[in-house]
């Protein structure tokens, strides 16, 4: 949706932070193998950022 507002960089920023977060691996929903809850994933996230 950023990218179809054109906020590119923001879009950028969000998915980098999704990936690094995933990466590191330590925080993880069930969905992806991990045991974090959804806040703990998203405040690690956003730590991200």
């Amino acid at each position: 949706m950023l990218r179809h507002l054109k906020l590119n960089k923001q879009a950028e920023q969000i998915h980098s932070a999704i990936i690094n977060t995933i990466a590191e691996g330590k925080y993880r929903t069930a969905d992806l193998g991990g045991t974090s809850t959804t806040t703990e994933f998203t405040k690690a996230i956003c730590d991200h950022l």
